[in-house]
């Protein structure tokens, strides 16, 4: 079952897919390799049923593509 100290999971998933791309992984694919290791988690670390490691795997790699992408952007000069 889904407790709230489960959210840790997501900066976990932020420093994997930073370590994926310090190895090579093309920025475009980031939001990807997110999202599959929060289905991953989901699976593996806490659902107890599927459709519960489904949603909740979502929820955890889309909110570390977001949380990504939104720093990224407030870092980000404006250039224009």
């Amino acid at each position: 079952m889904f407790q709230i100290y489960d959210v840790a999971i997501i900066p976990l998933i932020m420093g994997i897919v930073e370590l994926f791309k310090r190895a090579g992984l093309p920025n475009k694919y980031s939001p990807f390799v997110a999202v599959i290791l929060g289905l991953l988690f989901g699976f593996f670390y806490i659902a107890d049923n599927v459709k519960e490691g489904i949603i909740v795997g979502l929820m955890f790699g889309l909110s570390a593509s977001g949380l990504y992408s939104g720093s990224k952007n407030l870092t980000k000069s404006n250039d224009k």
